[in-house]
């Protein structure tokens, strides 16, 4: 086995290893030491006994599960509105699901494949995922996501598959009574959604409350981690983007955040060009926004999402 044939399999365990720990931060740290540790261990990789793959997810799961063995449930949205002009103090970074580029965790795959593997690293299904206890997290990742088979899934977690069939069972249900109301499917080629997505940054842009409102669902709802802030509400979410001085001048940028849609929000400087200020993940339900997240301090990670690092107040980019 040599050293590419490890490297080759980086992508896929970026996907298992954020699935399982919803951090990107802890998600490279995990990889790097699967990687360090197979490398280091590889004269002792019996191919008659484990797929390269199968062998290597085993190295990884305990890699997570270490590192999961003090952490905290992550959240993607506090549960209860938490609205007013002082945001409070910023909650642990460890408290929150992270987001992560669609390039780190999604392969080119074949069509039938492309909506499981977009829907598998949504924002949603990672802060669902955070209810289950790590190896239950790990069955159901390896087994509903991964589509490893429950002998190969017995090898990973060095278990029995009656073990790992009890595991996933309850893992299903768990995670069934977690999940929060379906979102739409996400597909970039979806001209409705497109025009959707358009039509919120055109509004969002000129503060046209109307436009706004009409974009958005009754229900949806914005939220800012690190800070508890939360608003609920597309009319009050319309009046509140609209009238707020600190988007006065921001601009959008589209781009892919989990799978789904997202936006890099830019805000001018005193020198009329547009920095990053914050990552925008947007969830859609029933042809309409039904959340926006907006993950503040996440401005030094615009190129990992392949935004510019500035525009011009006429909307060029720079680098």
């Amino acid at each position: 086995m040599a050293i590419e044939d490890l490297e080759a399999l980086r992508l896929p365990l970026t996907g298992y290893c954020y699935r399982l720990l919803g951090s990107s931060a802890d998600t490279d740290d995990a990889v790097q030491e699967t990687l360090i540790r197979a490398s280091a261990k590889r004269q002792q990789y019996d191919p008659g006994k484990a797929a390269l793959s199968t062998w290597v997810h085993r190295i990884a799961t305990n890699v997570c599960i270490d590192m999961l063995r003090a952490a905290k449930r992550r959240a993607l949205v506090m549960s209860a509105e938490s609205y007013g002009p002082d945001l409070g103090a910023p909650l642990p970074p460890e408290m929150w699901v992270e987001p992560i580029p669609d390039s780190r965790v999604l392969a080119d795959q074949d069509p039938g494949e492309v909506v499981v593997g977009r829907e598998s690293v949504r924002l949603a299904f990672i802060a669902a995922l955070q209810h289950l206890a790590p190896r239950q997290r790990a069955v159901l990742v390896l087994r509903d996501v991964l589509v490893f088979s429950a002998q190969e899934t017995a090898e990973i977690l060095q278990t029995t598959v009656p073990a790992v069939n009890s595991a996933l069972q309850r893992a299903r249900a768990t995670l069934a009574a977690n999940r929060p109301d379906p979102f739409d499917v996400y597909d970039p080629e979806d001209a409705a959604q497109r025009d959707l997505l358009h039509r919120y940054v055109a509004a969002f842009e000129s503060h046209d409350v109307a436009e706004l409102t009409a974009v958005m669902r009754e229900d949806a709802v914005t939220s800012m981690p690190p800070f508890r802030w939360r608003l609920d509400g597309g009319p009050k979410i319309a009046a509140i983007t609209a009238d707020s001085d600190s988007c006065a001048g921001a601009r959008l940028v589209p781009c892919g955040i989990n799978g789904g849609p997202g936006f890099g929000q830019y805000r001018p400087g005193d020198d009329g060009v547009l920095r990053p200020f914050a990552l925008v993940s947007v969830d859609l339900r029933d042809g309409r926004i039904a959340r926006l997240v907006t993950f503040l301090g996440t401005e030094h990670r615009f190129t990992e999402f392949g935004l510019p690092e500035m525009l011009q107040a006429s909307g060029r980019r720079t680098v």
